[in-house]
């Protein structure tokens, strides 16, 4: 059995989760509503309070997708009881951002701002106080749309590894190398 794919998947109160035709789970909470299609081969149930995944055979493919949805279904749960929340930094002379609503404006050293348009589901805020570095928080009960989106904002200028300049996720630990060596 997979060890992530037997776990059962605890339901908290206020969440309410269905199984719906075309094998659709739902879930439902305080902080919204999230939908995933599940593969037909695996089999959902509900009882008591926890649902369990369980697949048919131990062919490779089974094996796989048992513990792929299982937690997929416990990140829903989690979105939308608790929600996420994603924080980038900006480090470098003259790194700028700022928002209005879903819009972000990035100045990141190029010739030209970046205008980069965030997704409804999710809610952006920027910070930039004296003597910090600009801040972006990303947050929303869809864990891997603020992955994705975070990933993309972060492509826009990856940190460099002799500087360590760029865009990177708070607490993220860049590598630096050595520069030229000293003159002769």
């Amino acid at each position: 059995m997979s060890r992530i794919g037997k776990q059962a998947v605890v339901i908290p109160e206020g969440v309410t989760i269905t199984l719906g035709k075309d094998h659709v789970i739902t879930v439902k909470g305080k902080k919204g509503e999230l939908k995933q299609a599940i593969d037909r081969d695996i089999s959902v149930e509900i009882a008591d309070g926890k649902l369990t995944f369980s697949r048919p055979t131990d062919q490779i493919r089974h094996r796989a997708l048992h513990g792929l949805y299982r937690s997929l279904v416990s990140n829903m749960v989690k979105g939308v009881t608790e929600g996420y929340v994603r924080k980038l930094e900006l480090i470098g002379v003259g790194f700028k951002a700022a928002n209005q609503g879903n819009t972000l404006d990035l100045a990141l050293g190029y010739s030209h701002n970046i205008i980069f348009e965030i997704p409804n589901e999710l809610k952006v805020v920027t910070a930039q106080e004296k003597g910090q570095n600009p801040s972006i928080t990303l947050e929303g009960i869809d864990k891997q749309l603020i992955g994705q989106v975070a990933a993309k904002l972060r492509g826009l200028r990856k940190p460099e590894p002799y500087k360590g300049k760029g865009v990177r996720y708070v607490g993220e630990v860049v590598r630096k190398k050595a520069g030229k060596a000293a003159g002769k």
